[in-house]
């Protein structure tokens, strides 16, 4: 059995491309893709016609995998959308950088009991950090985004847009281990649930509730959901984080209810195409922050 690192990591590109994942270099010792970025780009090659990312260059073809990896000792990256996967990361504090925050695992375990689940049985992988992946094969019919801290405190998820580094590769905190099940489990359907952007529905008047407050807590109020619902593709979350940060005085002032702005910009936010777990949670950050740095009235 050989540990020459070269063939270790090429042994693990093509074990993950014989599950049919989609497979692409890192840098050695790294996460961080080998592949030139767009600014690089020789336009010649496969890039002859445009800049190709680390996503479409993605493959399970073995020839490719060896030409690749005879050059250096590369870590594996596994381009999820691609290859049908959702990747559960759940983080542990050490990796987010703050004793305080939540263990992913413990997190993720609750969430799963509330759903009246057991934690899913499925090919799972240990990062060099110490957190955990579990591997899902996604929906043929859905392609679900990149969440973050949206399922739950300290969980992430990988899917189209997204990469994981496979078992196999080392990092100079450790190496990424596979833990448990050979097999990879389907997307079971109450976490599809949650991760599934809502359609985008026609933007039309907001039912905002009567409330006794400002008259210019209301009328901004609206102003910013009717912004947060119009909002286009890859601009929803920031919108909805920035109108509500917006909202939030008025709330720290006291002319606004928070379960009233709260409401409202759900409402929003999944017109626009959210779901609604990525609503709750970009909303309430937001709110929170702006509570945090509100100014008082009179200097604002």
């Amino acid at each position: 059995m050989t540990h020459d690192p070269r063939s270790v990591l090429l042994h693990a590109a093509l074990d993950a491309a014989q599950r049919g994942w989609h497979v692409f270099p890192l840098r050695p010792g790294s996460k961080v893709p080998a592949l030139h970025g767009e600014k690089a780009c020789p336009h010649t090659g496969p890039c002859s016609g445009g800049h190709v990312k680390w996503e479409q260059r993605a493959t399970t073809d073995p020839d490719r995998i060896r030409a690749a990896w005879s050059r250096a000792p590369y870590n594996v990256g596994i381009a999820t959308g691609p290859s049908g996967l959702v990747v559960i990361d759940l983080d542990t504090p050490e990796h987010t950088g703050s004793s305080d925050a939540p263990d992913g695992a413990a997190t993720f375990a609750a969430l799963c009991e509330r759903a009246g689940h057991a934690v899913p049985t499925t090919y799972r992988t240990r990062t060099a950090s110490g957190g955990t992946h579990l591997y899902f094969t996604a929906p043929p019919d859905v392609r679900l985004p990149n969440t973050a801290g949206t399922v739950a405190d300290s969980v992430d998820t990988r899917a189209w847009g997204g990469y994981v580094v496979a078992a196999g590769s080392i990092t100079p905190a450790g190496r990424y281990e596979a833990l448990c099940g050979s097999e990879t489990a389907s997307l079971p359907g109450w976490l599809l649930s949650i991760l599934r952007p809502a359609p985008a529905r026609p933007v039309g008047p907001l039912r905002l509730p009567a409330v006794d407050g400002s008259r210019a807590a209301v009328a901004a109020l609206a102003a910013e959901c009717a912004v947060v619902a119009s909002a286009p593709d890859g601009l929803r979350n920031t919108t909805l984080n920035r109108s509500a940060f917006k909202v939030g005085r008025f709330i720290a002032w006291g002319d606004l209810p928070r379960h009233v702005a709260e409401e409202a910009f759900q409402e929003a936010g999944e017109a626009a195409g959210l779901t609604a777990a990525e609503c709750r949670a970009t909303i309430r950050s937001a709110l929170n922050s702006s509570l945090r740095t509100a100014r008082p009235r009179e200097v604002a």
